[in-house]
This record gives C-alpha cells, structure tokens and sequence, in this order.
C-alpha cells in the first residue's frame, strides 16, 4: 500500500527541518560555504593535485629539490624529501572529511541508541545503561586514544573505531535527556493509549522530535573526529599509508623545519583552523534553535 501524500510530506520534513536555521544564520550560511568548498576539493583531489603526493622532484642535474619555496612548477613548494606540499595538501582534504564523515556518524548512531532506548524506556534499562555511559566517560580521550591505536595498529579503519569508543559518550547523555522530554508529551501517551508498539512510538514520535539533537551531536562530532584524526598523525599515529594534514604537520615538525618551511606548515594548520570554525559555525545555528535560551531577539 503506498504511502499518502501527507504522511510521506511529514516524514521529509523532520529529516529537512534541521537544515532551516542555516537559512537564518549568517555566519552559519559562511560555514556551510566553506564545507561546500571543502567537499568539492576533496571530491576532486586527484584532479586537482599537480604530482603525486611522494614522488620526488629532481632539478635538469638530477639534484633533490629540497625545501624549495613556492614557484610555478610546485605551487607551494617542497618538502625536505623533495615531494610537493600542494598535492599532499590537496589530498588531505580527502582524509579529513572522510573520518570526519565516517567517524561522526558512528558516534551518531551509537549516541542516539543509547540515548533514545535508555531516556523512553527508563527504569533498569536506563539505570544500566547510564552506568555504561558513566564508565566510558571516566575514560580520558587522548591517553585512551594513543593506547588504542598503538595496539591495534595506525590505519584509518582503526582511528574511527577509536573516535566511536570515545565520542559517543556525551551524546548518549544529551539525546537521553531530549527523549526524557518527549516521551512526556500527550501525543505519545496517546499513542500508547491507543495499544502502538514502543518501536512505532519511537520511529513516529520520539526520533523526529529529537532529531534537531542528533543531528547537532552529529555535526560537532565531525569537528572532534577530524581534532582527534590530525592530532594523532601529528604525533606519529596517522596511517601511513594515506596523506593527511597532521601527517604533514608530523614530518615538518620531525625534519626540524616546522618554523622555515611556512609554506609546508602554514596550508594544513589554515584549513584545520578553517574546517573546524566552520563546522562550529553551522553547529551554533542549530545549537541556538535546539535550546532557545540561545537563540537571539
């Protein structure tokens, strides 16, 4: 049986409403440019690179071209091993978005799990997962991460299952207390009234409700992903076999010309700095529309 008009208007709503107050939001709709711009770069990374990202470049006398300043043939220069710092930079792009994405959206689903079963059921469900919740927030963030990804090997794979151990934490908390609110409501002791399963009570009233909470968690979880990401390839722990901008950042800074070489330094510390403002930037605007004592006259 196909669904109504109506019904099926409803169900894009609340999956679309969250993106209206970026419409209403300057600085939201600068952000949302920026990561626009950002996924259309990491899109097409493999075009737009000039060299790729470890090959070494030689002069006519087959010389190492190390540490070169900017110029027409490398853009923004070289590295002391001679590779060519706007392909790897541009290859970067790649690497953020897709643990950002990736390990945001685990953390998402996670989050919303245990939020939503342990605030609508209550009781020993919600005691025993709350105490779940309270364990994993006893654990500190980057010596957990450094042990982890130590043990289990640096790979991509293993940073995001590391950023889902450790993020999904607050989240749980914040939708817990979101669904706590909402299955008060009279639409939802109706429906219970009226004999509706819990799994239809959830999908039909609670999770649309709370939506505009997930998808704040899921936003901000990016930014956290891709911190955790550059931080732990800054200090040795990125996947080696894949370029990113804290992998960068961790050669320069072990060749001992993090301070010389701008031109190698400068472009993946700008877009880190840029990426996260953004995110940040588009994370307020729903921020201010989920809790109103934020929003402005």
């Amino acid at each position: 049986m196909a669904a109504s008009p109506g019904r099926t208007a409803r169900r894009r709503f609340w999956l679309v409403e969250p993106l209206r107050p970026l419409l209403r939001d300057g600085f939201a709709v600068a952000g949302l440019a920026v990561l626009v711009v950002f996924v259309a770069v990491a899109i097409l990374a493999p075009w737009i690179a000039t060299h790729p990202p470890y090959e070494a470049a030689l002069t006519p006398e087959g010389r190492l071209m190390r540490l070169r300043p900017p110029s027409g043939e490398h853009w923004l220069g070289t590295t002391t091993f001679g590779h060519d710092v706007f392909s790897q930079f541009i290859l970067g792009f790649r690497i953020a978005l897709l643990v950002g994405i990736l390990g945001a959206l685990a953390v998402g689903v996670i989050s919303t799990l245990f939020g939503v079963v342990s605030g609508y059921f209550g009781g020993i469900v919600d005691d025993v997962l709350m105490r779940v919740t309270d364990i994993a927030l006893s654990i500190p963030t980057l010596p957990f991460a450094i042990v982890a990804v130590g043990l289990l090997g640096p790979s991509v794979n293993n940073i995001i299952l590391v950023i889902a151990i450790l993020f999904w934490r607050n989240g749980a908390r914040i939708i817990r207390a979101a669904v706590l609110t909402e299955r008060e409501r009279v639409y939802v002791r109706w429906a219970r009234a009226a004999g509706a399963s819990h799994l239809h009570v959830i999908l039909r009233h609670i999770l649309p409700n709370v939506f505009r909470v997930v998808f704040l968690w899921v936003t901000m979880s990016v930014a956290f992903a891709i911190l955790t990401e550059a931080s732990l390839s800054f200090i040795g722990l990125g996947d080696p076999s894949v370029v990113s901008w804290g992998q960068m950042l961790n050669t320069a800074f072990a060749s001992g010309n993090l301070r010389s070489a701008w031109w190698w330094v400068v472009p993946p510390s700008v877009a880190l700095v840029m990426l996260i403002s953004a995110l940040y930037l588009v994370g307020r605007a729903f921020e201010e529309q989920a809790n109103p004592r934020l929003r402005r006259d």
